[in-house]
């Protein structure tokens, strides 16, 4: 059974060029294996070869520069009983050699076949990555100064399972790619041919020039490499079916214990400076509010440096499923230190007279229309990063949004928390100065 089809015209490429002979090699292969078209899919890159697709009755992708070997990543990872062929040139090698890196790293089971002509034959003729010492292409007229890149050491050292590398003109070249096809995991085969276009008009370039070529590069022909590894999609789905048997990352779902009293949604967001473990308190209020059996959601934004800046988070506990986690409009503002409060100032000033502000005492007077909370932290002589948690504590027990009981089994669940922190939220309401229901503002 022919995989070459029938309908299509002739190979559409230069006369002499080596392209043709490699896709009826192919065939051969395809034919000697006996495969399903159905399960056949041909991935091509840009350039001379990536034309090779519409001569198969297969499957075939076509995708962008260098991106190839991505796309049969994708499709093997989503299918692994596909055969999944790469068609490349060594362009797309030179573009796409991450790609390429990653692949053989990850040792993903495709096969890819480098059409290798030692120049951009589609679009001139410049230099490529494989380009020899001293030729002359349309980019290098006084001789290529770069040496050329060894495909097939590179994706061996990085970990393919099957390398080889040969001509268009070798008569056993369709026993090569039988054995890079079945090979389970990542296989490459670089493929030298001729590009009669620019590269041997342009280097007075011949078959014999090429097989020299080769030999004063010292670069072997036939299988270079070959190991047993674990092919990258089944390993992949190894892990997934024994992850499934484990809560994840070794922590149990939690479990509705307590209770909370709220009808309506709660929209807040903690203000603080970075470095202040804003959203590890963010974190201990969410996991009461859930094992209180409340829905909860938390949303982190804090600079790229870390531990200098701002650090907010916004947390949504509602009794109802959430859908969307973002704070657009808090009706509960917790504002602890300075940079998060310049973050946050006209979120504050936006707030109604409905709306709850709690704050610092540090940092008043504060122009709001919402209710005020002041607290004073330095007289419970805890570090400032216990303060956002201790705000937290003194909310719920005043406010009750939940029991304060679940809050303290949250804490208790991080070990990194000092049994100090549990002992000042015990001896409850020492923080607050001002709070709108004992008479403040």
């Amino acid at each position: 059974m022919q995989y070459i089809n029938p309908n299509t015209l002739p190979f559409h490429f230069c006369p002499g060029c080596g392209h043709g002979l490699i896709l009826d090699h192919l065939n051969t292969a395809f034919v000697e294996l006996g495969l399903d078209h159905h399960q056949v899919v041909i991935v091509t890159d840009i350039g001379c070869s990536g034309l090779a697709d519409k001569y198969f009755t297969t499957n075939a992708f076509h995708g962008l520069h260098g991106r190839s070997v991505t796309y049969a990543t994708g499709i093997k990872l989503a299918d692994p009983d596909l055969n999944v062929i790469v068609l490349m040139g060594d362009g797309g090698c030179g573009i796409g050699g991450h790609h390429l890196i990653s692949a053989a790293r990850r040792n993903i089971g495709v096969t890819v076949l480098v059409f290798n002509n030692l120049n951009y034959g589609m679009t001139g003729g410049q230099h490529s990555v494989t380009t020899p010492l001293g030729a002359v292409t349309t980019s290098t007229s006084r001789g290529n100064i770069e040496y050329p890149m060894n495909i097939c050491e590179t994706v061996a050292v990085n970990g393919a399972s099957f390398v080889a590398r040969s001509t268009a003109f070798d008569e056993k070249l369709s026993e090569l790619l039988i054995k890079a096809i079945r090979n389970p995991g990542f296989s490459l085969v670089d493929i030298w041919d001729l590009c009669t276009a620019y590269y041997v008009p342009q280097n007075k370039f011949s078959k014999r020039e090429l097989e020299n070529t080769l030999d004063t590069l010292n670069f072997e022909r036939g299988v270079v490499h070959q190991e047993e590894r674990k092919e990258c999609s089944a390993a992949y789905r190894e892990s997934i079916l024994e992850q499934k048997r484990l809560p994840l990352f070794g922590v149990q779902p939690l479990k509705s214990i307590y209770e909370s009293a709220i009808t309506r949604r709660i929209d807040c967001m903690i203000a603080g400076d970075a470095g202040m473990r804003i959203g590890t308190a963010a974190a201990a209020f969410s996991q009461g509010a859930i094992i209180s059996g409340l829905w909860a959601t938390q949303r982190n934004d804090y600079p790229v440096t870390v531990r200098t800046g701002y650090s907010i988070s916004e947390v949504i506990l509602s009794p109802e499923e959430i859908i969307f986690p973002g704070v657009l409009s808090p009706n509960l503002m917790i504002i602890l230190f300075q940079a998060g409060f310049e973050k946050v100032k006209s979120k504050i000033s936006d707030l109604s007279y409905e709306d709850i502000l709690v704050v610092n005492v540090e940092l008043l007077p504060v122009e709001t229309s919402a209710k005020i909370i002041s607290m004073d932290f330095r007289q419970t002589g805890l570090k400032r990063e216990y303060w956002a948690l201790l705000a937290v504590a003194e909310l719920l027990t005043h406010l009750e949004i939940y029991p304060l009981e679940a809050l303290k089994e949250a804490i208790g669940s991080a070990t990194f928390f000092p049994q100090r922190v549990l002992n000042v939220i015990d001896s409850s309401n020492k923080v607050i100065v001002n709070y709108p229901g004992n008479g403040g503002e």
